[in-house]
């Protein structure tokens, strides 16, 4: 009785002790973990759809964005954050050098 009664005390101080330890976590109040995530993801991606994917030497984005097009025959650029927004043909503007 008393070796349960001591391993079920044991079970509670460790389960005290493992919620208070991430109850105390520091937090990132700088953003440096969300912009390198997102700047690993962006870079990823692009480099993903430099390999699988056509690049369209015509025309670019709305803001002068590269121009991907997929197996799909569907036109798209990477956002900030790596994700793929499709964009309409009738959309995109001609490249200027």
């Amino acid at each position: 009785m008393k070796k349960v009664f001591g391993l079920i005390l044991l079970l509670m101080v460790v389960v005290i002790c493992s919620a208070n330890a991430q109850s105390k976590a520091k937090k990132d109040t700088t953003g440096f973990v969300e912009k390198s995530a997102n700047k690993t993801a962006e870079i990823a991606v692009k480099g993903k759809a430099t390999l699988v994917d056509k690049v369209y030497k015509d025309k670019v984005g709305p803001n002068g964005q590269k121009i991907y097009i997929d197996r799909h025959s569907k036109y798209y650029w990477v956002d900030k954050k790596g994700h793929n927004v499709y964009i309409a043909k009738s959309k995109l503007r001609p490249k200027t050098n």
